[in-house]
């Protein structure tokens, strides 16, 4: 199915990819993007979640489509979206859109997508007329709701019937290094569970495992995660750091940030704390997520110091929580350590994680599904720690359940469809498609392209050489910012920020082909120049820089910030 699925991809369909943990959808995710990018298509890449996103290296939903906090957005919101010029920008620019991790997205967020790209890309039909991908399991868990809902999944969206989605259901398993829990997953999946996948689990209680660190504790309710995070701080011997958040805006506004991020108002560190951050920050290296362990605490500013699973080492600085009010204009703000405590997370918090290890309990599941999410986890059976296992644990959604045998019917009629077209047919539609879009069709041009982008993925694996180092070294061969970020697999923000460094260290450095247009700059060096006249002491920050916030609003909004933080260099 994986040759099959990448085929009605080519095609230009939009398409939805599911299939069980370990059937390969990232995989075949990186083998379409590897194509589009090779033929100098872009696409854009999102999913709920940091730590999700991450797995693509794509951005969030709220992110990327300007939601902020919100959950639905209304037609007075869209019309202030559309007066922005770097949206406008962005979205001009977006011709595929892969939404990862479907399943974690709400029907609402799903429509208001929908509504989004057809306001900017003013046209009517689904999405604004752009390939859209949808990768995901439904077994997973639905995003949480803070009141009951009839509705909980993208597909219960009317925008999901509206695009006509090709299914591409994969069932291989090519993660084959555990067949007793893929065994345990697929009868979970199916809803029938054997008295001998009882006994396996059975055999899992309390069991001491061999490995030489801790294990992540997945439990299914907040209190309990407090209760174990809070006991484990506790047994360390080591000097207690207490951070407390600081805010501007109003207390209603500062309460609205609380309510929907995962901000704490007080946190208390010590040296060896695991820990877990809830924020992204690409430049650093982390995103929401992202797992670690305090290994110090800076001398001059007591921020700690972070060791993350994957090795890196993070100084953290404060990070900032906002709200902006319709005309995207912040009206609040929290700064605070962007972490929380970690031995213990939640279930639902662990989606989209691989861990080594875990120890799980399961006697207070609430929401079916959880054990099927907690299981899947983790790489193996011998990885499997069980705390506790209740009556509905290993159940699964009913409804899920019935439309599985649709989803697999669909998959099958879309594969019977693409199989049915002649080898000669298929390779004219791919070539129609790629030159709908723009895309290059010169094998010359596409070969080349792929040597730059294998040698950018082999830059990324050489992680002694600084980031900012491997960006020089990709300079010469990319003519544009969003050409230099795709072949080094990073966000523009994280590209200007390497550009904005080599400059800094060295100011002969020749980067004019990326810069903004003469006016452009022109402009945001008026800009300065009055703000820096009128002196006003909120325009700058505590080190004496100007902000970007005040020169943007000087501009009316019509220079985007990147462009205002390039013209600045």
């Amino acid at each position: 199915m994986q040759n099959t699925a990448l085929n009605i991809l080519k095609t230009g369909n939009n398409v939805f990819i599911t299939g069980s943990a370990g059937t390969g959808k990232t995989y075949l995710l990186n083998q379409f993007i590897f194509y589009l990018k090779s033929r100098n298509i872009i696409p854009t890449i999102v999913a709920p979640t940091g730590i999700a996103a991450s797995h693509l290296q794509g951005q969030t939903i709220h992110s990327y489509f300007s939601l902020g906090i919100r959950d639905f957005i209304d037609e007075y919101y869209i019309e202030s979206m559309l007066e922005k010029k770097y949206l406008q920008t962005r979205f001009s620019k977006l011709k595929i859109l892969i939404i990862d991790e479907i399943s974690m997205v709400s029907p609402e967020i799903f429509s208001s997508i929908d509504k989004i790209l057809r306001a900017f890309k003013q046209n009517d039909t689904p999405f604004g007329g752009i390939q859209v991908i949808l990768s995901g399991d439904f077994f997973q868990l639905p995003p949480i709701s803070k009141v009951p809902k009839d509705k909980r999944f993208a597909w219960q969206s009317p925008s999901w019937k509206e695009l006509a989605l090709k299914t591409c259901y994969l069932q291989e398993k090519y993660r084959q290094d555990d067949n007793v829990l893929i065994n345990i997953l697929d009868e979970i999946r199916s809803g029938n569970v054997s008295t001998n996948t009882y006994d396996v689990l059975n055999s899992r209680f309390y069991k001491e495992l061999s490995i030489d660190f801790e294990p992540t504790k997945l439990y299914t309710h907040n209190v309990d995660v407090d209760r174990i995070n809070s006991d484990e701080l506790a047994k360390i011997n080591n000097r207690s750091h207490i951070f407390k958040y600081k805010s501007e805006g109003s207390t209603n506004n500062i309460e609205k940030i609380f309510k929907s991020s995962l901000v704490l108002e007080e946190l208390t560190l010590k040296k060896d704390a695991v820990v877990m951050f809830i924020k992204n920050n690409h430049e650093k290296g982390y995103v929401n997520g992202t797992t670690g362990v305090v290994i110090d605490f800076d001398k001059e500013s007591n921020l700690p110091i972070i060791k993350t699973t994957d090795g890196g080492v993070v100084k953290i600085d404060l990070e900032d929580w906002t709200m902006e009010n319709e005309s995207a204009n912040i009206v609040a703000k929290v700064s605070q350590v962007p972490l929380k405590l970690a031995w213990a997370i939640t279930i639902h918090k662990s989606q989209g994680m691989t861990l080594d290890a875990a120890e799980i309990d399961l006697s207070k599941t609430f929401e079916v599904g959880q054990g099927y999410v907690a299981l899947s986890r983790i790489k193996n059976i011998d990885g499997l720690r069980l705390m506790g296992l209740n009556d509905s644990a290993l159940s699964v959604d009913p409804l899920i359940l019935h439309i599985d045998d649709r989803i697999k019917a669909a998959s099958k009629k879309a594969s019977d469809e693409i199989s049915a077209v002649s080898s000669e047919n298929l390779q004219n539609l791919f070539l129609a498609y790629i030159q709908s879009i723009d895309g290059i069709t010169d094998e010359v041009q596409i070969q080349k392209q792929e040597e730059i982008l294998k040698s950018a993925k082999k830059l990324v694996t050489r992680s002694l050489v600084a980031t900012h180092l491997q960006t020089k070294e990709m300079i010469e061969r990319s003519n544009t910012i969003i050409e230099l970020a795709e072949n080094r697999g990073m966000s523009k923000g994280t590209i200007i920020k390497h550009l904005a460094l080599l400059k800094e260290l060295d100011p002969e450095i020749d980067l004019k082909k990326f810069m903004p247009d003469e006016k452009t700059v022109l402009l945001v060096k008026d800009a300065v120049i009055k703000l820096k006249e009128q002196n006003n002491k909120e325009d700058f920050s505590e080190d004496g820089q100007l902000r970007l916030k005040p020169i943007f609003e000087a501009l009316d909004g019509q220079v985007a910030y990147d462009d205002i933080k390039i013209a600045l260099w």
